[in-house]
């Protein structure tokens, strides 16, 4: 399975942005998908999920009400991943990555855990000027 992130870029703060995470060499329809962003000097952190179906998501409190995490799987060769940010700001500076894991296809409790995923994107920069 491949990830590859794009649309990050550089964003003044209030401003939008929306992320995409497209899978391919394997179908990716059944695994729960996830974002995750790493601050300079800081650990990898957990910001959305969503199911195998995209009808359950789950999201840091942090972001909660600003970012939307969707899925499109009508294409079986290709799965997307979506994560539209709104409202951003200079704490959402960050290199945003995808995630893939084969092993669920519902949310867990511990889907913020980065040991839950078995696929990474390599990333995508996202900077939000103040």
């Amino acid at each position: 399975v491949q990830l590859v992130e794009s649309g990050g870029g550089l964003v003044q703060a209030g401003g939008s942005l929306r992320l995409s995470c497209a899978a391919s060499g394997r179908t990716v329809g059944d695994y729960v998908m996830a974002w995750f962003r790493q601050a300079p000097g800081k650990e990898r952190d957990f910001v959305a999920a969503i199911n195998w179906v995209g009808t359950y998501t789950n999201y840091a409190d942090s972001v909660k009400g600003r970012f939307t995490i969707s899925r499109d799987n009508a294409n079986n060769v290709k799965n997307t991943v979506y994560l539209q940010m709104n409202s951003l700001k200079p704490d959402d500076t960050a290199v945003y990555y995808c995630a893939a894991d084969q092993t669920y296809s519902s949310v867990r409790d511990d889907h913020y855990k980065l040991s839950m995923y078995d696929y990474w994107g390599q990333g995508t920069q996202v900077t939000v000027s103040s």
